[in-house]
């Protein structure tokens, strides 16, 4: 088997087994709509923490249930009606400062967005240095969660991508695939760059499924 046949089976497995992005496992029916963009940047600040990903995929979709939906409700919301909606979710280890975190930074983005991330990309103007910067004067979204949110949003903002972060690169080369956003973007013909990018992010954070995938080709 050639090397380049071998990139093309090894990424074409990880996409039909492990191409669900994150925001798709939170049952975020990702758009370029107010809603959805928002419940994805929480998401995005809820898998920066030192937490497993199942922990903030369930905590996501415990915020959704409680009606905590866009920045006007985060807001609206008591501090302990935040709490108890991380908790419920699984997120304890971390549910007091985040509560206060999501009351402030949706206060930031009413104010200054109008609770509309699109004004936030129009302004980045397609610069994703720039995007980066205005995502993390949020409270809590630091570097990590700005490239969260950039590779689950690339399809619908694809001005950004392709997004391939440094945790989606750890997944390469555990996959023995290059390490170059090009070349990772046409092996992955099976999928979009954001499931190729959460699916890279899979298999560096769970050993098992790069054993999976590669087991597949062998």
């Amino acid at each position: 088997m050639t090397h380049n046949k071998r990139d093309k089976e090894v990424m074409r497995e990880l996409l039909r087994h492990h191409g669900q992005t994150y925001a798709a496992e939170a049952h975020i029916q990702l758009k370029n709509s107010p809603q959805p963009l928002y419940r994805t940047l929480v998401l995005a600040h809820l898998l920066s923490a030192r937490i497993r990903a199942s922990a903030a995929v369930s905590t996501s979709r415990s915020l959704y249930e409680a009606g905590l939906r866009d920045p006007k409700r985060m807001c609206a919301a008591t501090w302990q009606q935040r709490v108890d909606a991380l908790g419920r979710g699984g997120y304890r280890r971390y549910d007091e400062r985040t509560a206060t975190q999501l009351g402030e930074g949706g206060r930031i983005l009413i104010d200054h967005w109008g609770g509309d991330l699109r004004r936030m990309r129009e302004q980045a103007d397609g610069d994703a240095d720039e995007l980066r910067h205005l995502l993390r004067e949020l409270p809590g979204v630091g570097p990590v969660g700005a490239d969260i949110f950039l590779r689950e949003v690339q399809d619908v903002w694809p001005e950004f991508g392709p997004f391939v972060d440094s945790k989606a690169l750890q997944g390469a080369t555990r996959l023995g695939l290059p390490r170059r956003a090009s070349e990772l973007v046409r092996l992955a013909v099976d999928g979009t760059n954001a499931q190729m990018a959460s699916a890279l992010v899979r298999a560096a954070l769970d050993e098992a499924v790069a054993a999976d995938c590669l087991d597949r080709v062998a």
